[in-house]
């Protein structure tokens, strides 16, 4: 993608005898060196065993395909966008997550090897929405059902992030400037949840053997707001099952190893293998708020629910080029 010729033809003062030497020569090299752009284009594809974004499985502890594309210019500045196939049980009426982001990374000036980087990142996921949300749920000791119908918007969720970065170690500190994937008063929260933050520590340590990379992360949830637990007690959601936990704040984690490799000429492979997993099971376990599934199939609450934190295995294998 990134060529150049770099070949200079310095012709001096020939002799009438050179001529045909001369342009035999000029026949040979180019004209003009040719300029490289500051533009590049990468894409991505890739494989991960279960989908954890933040430490919360977005797939339902099922596998997802994914891909992206970026744009960079050599000034720092860049765009991309990037897709996930995701489950409606955590999704209602979505079955994939589509990003769109655009930056700008650049040095901090008089601090060798330290960088920054300023972005805004949308998290879209066509057609989902709890407008379009109708289900049901067993409750109570007798098995009845009662319909559960949230109203409010859709789970599209905006980001402006700011994040520092030495060597292979960063940080980065993300804050939405919507509500936070879908809470909001309507859907039994108790206000807009704008300005909910998401604080993370990224380390990537290359490790002197095989070409390893040992990469480790923490990070830390904080929701602008709490689930109205009036609200779930009123028939819009599984009460008598519901743990009662009415703040999704969590600290998440992730260690693992990855390897870049290369498959006979074809390079851009990396693998990987991590543990992860996040706190908070009062609401993100089985019998909480958030990992409750609302597709409204299965016999029962308890038949639709996961440990959606639960700390697991992930594998991983992606392709750049």
């Amino acid at each position: 993608m990134r060529q150049s010729i770099l070949l200079t033809a310095v012709l001096g003062t020939l002799s009438l005898a050179q001529v045909s030497y001369a342009a035999e020569a000029e026949e040979k090299a180019p004209a003009a060196v040719e300029a490289k752009s500051p533009w590049a284009a990468t894409a991505n594809i890739g494989f991960v065993s279960d989908y954890y974004a933040r430490g919360i499985s977005q797939n339902w502890h099922k596998p997802s395909v994914q891909g992206g594309l970026d744009i960079t210019h050599d000034s720092g500045f860049y765009v991309g966008a990037w897709g996930s196939n995701v489950t409606p049980n955590t999704f209602p009426d979505a079955t994939a997550e589509v990003d769109v982001y655009g930056g700008y990374n650049g040095s901090v000036p008089g601090v060798e090897g330290l960088g920054y980087s300023v972005g805004l990142i949308g998290y879209l996921y066509p057609g989902g929405s709890w407008k379009k949300y109708r289900g049901s749920a067993s409750v109570g000791p007798d098995g009845a059902n009662t319909v559960l119908t949230p109203r409010g918007g859709r789970w599209d969720t905006a980001e402006v992030n700011f994040g520092l970065a030495y060597g292979w170690l960063s940080t980065k500190l993300s804050v939405t400037l919507t509500d936070w994937f879908g809470a909001e008063r309507a859907t039994g929260w108790d206000g807009s949840t704008k300005g909910s933050t998401y604080f993370e520590v990224n380390a990537n340590y290359p490790l002197p053997w095989w070409d390893l990379t040992l990469v480790g992360h923490v990070g830390q949830l904080n929701v602008n707001g709490k689930l109205d637990t009036t609200f779930t007690s009123n028939g819009n959601l599984p009460s008598s099952s519901f743990s009662g936990a009415s703040s999704p704040d969590y600290t998440d984690y992730k260690i693992g190893l990855s390897k870049a490799f290369k498959i006979g000429a074809s390079e851009g492979w990396n693998g990987g293998i991590y543990y992860v997993g996040a706190s908070n099971k009062q609401y993100w376990g089985e019998n909480g708020y958030g990992g409750t599934s609302f597709n409204g199939k299965g016999d029962s609450v308890r038949a639709q629910s996961k440990d959606l934190n639960e700390g697991r295995l992930v594998l991983t294998l992606t392709r750049t080029f």
